[in-house]
């Protein structure tokens, strides 16, 4: 599997993952427990976020397909070493979601919409990290 291919695979990933997401959230969402409901949340917001990622970049990707020598080793290798620090720099970003998460929580603990939100926050970034690394671990040379 060439980057290109990868690439796709990893555009199609992160955009069916978000189906998941945006369903659980939208079920989360209608629980009566304010908890749950910010957790929910959450997953919707970020769900959105993603599907714009997924699009747009796989829609850039394409385009840089096509303008560029797409199977040129130098090429290849370029896109290769671009995507993957991309996913290394999400996962420090992610560690800071989750940071940022904890500390929300933390200090929302008698407001559980706000402390579930903050949780959302806590399980987003760790599913993205998850997927950021395992995806960085994978991208062909």
């Amino acid at each position: 599997m060439n980057i290109w291919q990868f690439n796709a695979l990893l555009t199609r990933r992160l955009f069916g993952w978000n189906v998941i997401n945006m369903a659980t959230g939208i079920v989360l969402g209608r629980n009566p427990d304010a908890l749950w409901r910010g957790i929910g949340s959450q997953a919707v917001g970020w769900s959105i976020i993603n599907f714009a990622i997924a699009i747009l970049g796989g829609n850039a990707t394409q385009k840089r397909a096509v303008k560029l020598d797409a199977l040129q080793a130098e090429t290849l290798a370029k896109e290769s070493r671009n995507l993957r620090r991309l996913l290394w720099i999400n996962a420090g970003l992610d560690v800071g979601y989750i940071l940022g998460g904890w500390c929300y929580s933390n200090r929302e603990v008698a407001r559980p919409f706000r402390r579930g939100l903050g949780l959302g926050i806590i399980l987003q970034g760790a599913l993205l990290l998850v997927f950021d690394v395992i995806h960085a671990l994978q991208v062909p040379e």
